[in-house]
């Protein structure tokens, strides 16, 4: 497709933007550790917000869980801390989501204390993984593939720089999982059974409250099933590759801005291939998301003449969510409101 004198002006807006929304995301990203151990409960440590949800839901009273990444802060853009070591190091289980999300781990697991007896979980084991082979033409990857590579990145204080550099590199999977109810399901029972391995005198205690968790994910299955049966629409534009779990258990097509991680910047060729699906697909919405500035996703959709609605992704809460009392469920109840209104 040839680029007009008035697109290429327009191109320009969008890159503009995008390099401001990159500043501001990475100034608005802190580094600190959350919680600390609680001696006479089982201490276990989670990655991100979703395990956090799953392992506080399941463990009760027993389990004392500590997320690393604060509330507000988007996972990409986190590295641990000396803090963060230690924490685990004291633990009795990390749960980690793996398929190399947390481009950091590697690393992380050579800095535990050396006597130390966490034992080390990976969340998305058993999920079929979509292999994402980033092109030209599109952000789009729905191959199934069953390949893990966690790349390495630097944990201690005086390293933060170079792991940032790792942490954005998923190794050609998607490992965006969670973001499906099916996933979340699988998710739930590892993250149950790192639990009763830890403490197997409370197991029937994890085992009630993973049963009532598992009968809220699979109602919430049934709702996406149901809504998103029949609408008008199949295609969904988003702000980052974040939901080919959705898109391969819904029968729906992601089309995205940015690649894996939110700071993948798109090519302007990209760009205007994106307005064009928008306009001859008869789109209404672009999707942003809240934990990453949604600059970007408004120009191209200025540009298209439609408007913006949240998909989240659900990597991390905000403060106002986490205030609101806003958890995994009510954020998933949320996205399928807002993919019917956009795909009906």
């Amino acid at each position: 497709m040839r680029v007009t004198p008035k697109r290429k002006s327009v191109l320009y807006v969008i890159a503009s933007v995008m390099m401001a929304s990159l500043l501001i995301f990475t100034a608005g990203c802190g580094n600190t550790s959350q919680g600390k151990i609680v001696e006479g409960k089982v201490n276990v440590v989670t990655s991100f917000y979703p395990l956090y949800y799953m392992a506080s839901e399941i463990g009760g009273d027993e389990v004392n869980v500590m997320n690393l990444i604060p509330t507000g802060v988007e996972p990409h853009d986190w590295t641990p801390k000396s803090l963060d070591l230690q924490n685990a190091s004291k633990a009795q289980v990390l749960i980690y989501q793996g398929s190399g999300f947390e481009g950091w781990i590697d690393d992380f697991k050579k800095g535990l204390d050396s006597n130390s007896q966490v034992k080390l979980v990976e969340a998305s084991t058993g999920i079929s993984l979509i292999a994402s082979e980033e092109s030209e033409a599109d952000h789009d990857h729905d191959h199934d593939g069953d390949a893990h590579d966690d790349e390495a990145a630097e944990d201690h204080d005086h390293a933060a720089e170079k792991a940032h550099d790792h942490a954005h590199d998923h190794g050609g999977v998607d490992p965006h999982t969670w973001v499906s109810p099916k996933s979340a399901l699988i998710m739930a029972k590892n993250v149950k059974q790192a639990l009763v391995d830890a403490d197997p005198a409370h197991e029937s205690l994890y085992e009630e409250r993973y049963q009532a968790l598992h009968e809220k994910l699979e109602a919430l299955d049934q709702q996406y099933t149901d809504q998103l049966a029949d609408l008008s629409h199949r295609e969904i534009v988003v702000s980052h590759q974040a939901f080919g779990y959705l898109a391969r258990d819904y029968q729906l097509a992601q089309h995205s801005i940015m690649g894996l991680s939110p700071e993948a910047e798109p090519t302007a060729q990209e760009l205007v291939r994106l307005s064009k699906l928008v306009k001859e697909q008869g789109l209404k919405y672009i999707f942003f998301e809240e934990l990453v500035t949604d600059q970007l996703a408004s120009t191209l959709a200025n540009e298209a003449g439609v408007e913006t609605l949240v998909l989240n992704p659900l990597e991390g809460l905000t403060e106002q969510q986490e205030q609101a009392g806003d958890n995994y469920i009510s954020l998933m109840e949320r996205n399928l409101e807002n993919l019917v209104k956009a795909l009906k």
